[in-house]
């Protein structure tokens, strides 16, 4: 009997990774829409114009913090890849080939 450790990754991993990428393009056009819906609420509710470009600013600044908040996931998830041995090589001397050096 091994005594090995097997890590067993899910089976869907790959998708779910992929549905997780497609979610934030989901999540940016709906956080601009509803900072569009709400600044154009607020405009008709209040009459003033410059509430529809303040709704439209905190659309756009909920989808950059939707960006930032994935930049981070996906950074501390590749952050261990820089000690496996298959990618050793690359971090510490940078992505040339043998080719280039020849040069």
């Amino acid at each position: 009997m091994d005594n090995k450790k097997v890590e067993k990754t899910p089976k869907h991993q790959d998708k779910l990774r992929a549905l997780d990428n497609l979610s934030l393009g989901i999540s940016i056009v709906a956080a601009v829409a509803i900072g569009f819906g709400i600044g154009y609420g607020l405009k008709v509710w209040t009459g003033y114009t410059w509430t529809l470009w303040l709704g439209i600013f905190w659309g756009v600044a909920a989808a950059i913090l939707n960006i930032y908040k994935a930049y981070k996931r996906a950074q501390k998830e590749f952050e261990g890849l820089e000690n496996d041995p298959r990618y050793a090589h690359r971090a510490k001397y940078g992505d040339k080939s043998e080719i280039d050096d020849k040069e």
